[in-house]
């Protein structure tokens, strides 16, 4: 073992932590594309999952069978048809589906079930149930196109996978459902997993797909993921793309993110299963990997109240232990709660800053400026100050000002200026520490 892994895996264990405690609990559905098996991806990714179902996340495995099942079929020498998107699935493709499926349930139920030394897979028990979840209807004709055995979900039995994942189990879903005639009917993959996610009003709906994501420059593949498109920026791109008539389309799993995020699954995203531990960088991660549609801005600037106390004396207190914050009682903080404006991101509280009003001088002393720092250089810090600074306007005030003993400069560039401590507002002028020697920097307010 190297000498510097306590030093690296420490910091990064207490850094996952707080989505640790966010995520106990709750429930994601996954939607694994049939591409990830023939990619020979399934083993790592079901230890993955097998991680999360450690960590008390409920989860649901939709897994997808394209691939499988146009093997199967050009294995009969019979060719696959598709119409817009979807299977034409006739008696002979019916067959191979399920077949596929078969075979499928099977791989992925003997992957949960490994328990080698030395593998994430030790000692892991993850329990798996199956079965017929799902009612359908079929396609029908469409434009003159019979989809024959080809349907859509009616109806998900949420009630059935509830129990199932509240004790324990992981429940695996294939993409067939049922009549009540007892007809079978092969679905896609993607409308299960976000029927279901909807059915169970799951936290999350996770895509593991052929694609990276949704890139910010649509025409341009080597620009940057959009990590986080809101659900109103999301439709607007969806009605300027072409119909989706393959995976591979832009349009093809943003229509379904879509359409969870307005059936009230609060965030689905696209994953790319070509990049080893996707899921879990996207679930543990600041700004994950692929693309995240939710329903409003995940990151939340707003004024603190009493549930915040113990996540900022959580974010300032390595600061206040190194000298570069003055320390802050418990109390103190209770008491001044309401001075604070803080950022949130995905439940988890990721920077703070405090504003202290002097009316008799017209000025307010902002305090506690303070970010995480592995999400230090995102902009985070100019948007607290943003948000001191229009609360500090609407108080009636002239200027705010800092008082600082390392990060100077950083308020220099924003437009504070460097004066004497005697230009402090005597009541805070009795309080400075002539032995800390912080420098004091006022800035205007227009």
């Amino acid at each position: 073992m190297s000498a510097d892994f306590p030093h690296t895996f420490v910091p990064w264990f207490r850094a996952v932590a707080p989505y640790i405690h966010a995520y106990h609990g709750k429930t994601f559905v996954v939607g694994m594309a049939g591409e990830l098996v023939a990619a020979g991806r399934l083993s790592v990714f079901v230890q993955d999952l097998a991680i999360l179902h450690a960590m008390g996340i409920k989860l649901v495995l939709v897994h997808g069978f394209r691939p499988q099942v146009s093997e199967q079929l050009a294995a009969k020498g019979h060719g696959s048809r598709f119409a817009n998107g979807t299977r034409i699935t006739d008696a002979v493709a019916l067959d191979c589906a399920q077949e596929a499926a078969g075979q499928l349930r099977f791989e992925i139920e003997a992957a949960f079930s490994q328990g080698l030394p030395n593998t994430p897979m030790a000692n892991a028990t993850v329990r798996v149930v199956s079965g017929n979840f799902l009612t359908a209807r079929p396609v029908g004709i469409v434009d003159g196109v019979d989809f024959m055995h080809s349907g859509v979900v009616r109806k998900v039995d949420s009630g059935a996978i509830r129990r199932a994942i509240d004790i324990g189990a992981l429940v695996l879903l294939s993409p067939f459902g049922f009549s009540p005639t007892g007809e079978a009917f092969n679905l896609r993959m993607e409308d299960v997993a976000t029927a279901t996610a909807i059915a169970l009003a799951a936290d999350k709906l996770l895509f593991v797909t052929e694609i990276d994501g949704i890139r910010e420059q649509i025409d341009d593949p080597e620009s940057a993921i959009d990590t986080e498109l809101a659900l109103a920026d999301a439709r607007r791109l969806l009605a300027s793309l072409p119909a989706p008539i393959q995976p591979s389309d832009l349009a093809f799993y943003l229509q379904h993110c879509v359409r969870a995020c307005e059936g009230g699954v609060e965030r689905s995203h696209i994953l790319p299963l070509a990049v080893d531990g996707a899921l879990l960088q996207e679930i543990f991660t600041h700004d994950g990997i692929g693309t995240m549609v939710v329903d409003e801005k995940l990151e939340s600037l707003r004024e603190a109240g009493a549930d915040d106390v113990g996540g900022i004396l959580q974010l300032i207190e390595p600061f206040e232990r190194d000298g570069t914050l003055v320390r802050r009682e418990r109390t103190e903080i209770e008491r001044d709660v309401a001075n604070y404006t803080v950022i949130v991101h995905d439940g988890v509280l990721f920077g703070c800053a405090a504003l202290y009003p002097f009316p008799e001088a017209r000025s307010a002393e902002m305090a506690a400026l303070t970010v995480l720092p592995q999400v230090q250089g995102q902009g985070d810090g100019e948007r607290l100050l943003k948000r001191i600074e229009q609360r500090a306007r609407a108080q009636g005030l002239d200027s705010i000002f800092v008082l600082t003993t390392r990060t100077m400069h950083w308020f220099i560039k924003r437009g504070f200026v460097q004066v004497d401590p005697d230009w402090l507002p005597e009541a805070r002028k009795r309080k400075y520490n002539w032995d800390r020697g912080s420098k004091v920097l006022v800035k205007k307010l227009a």
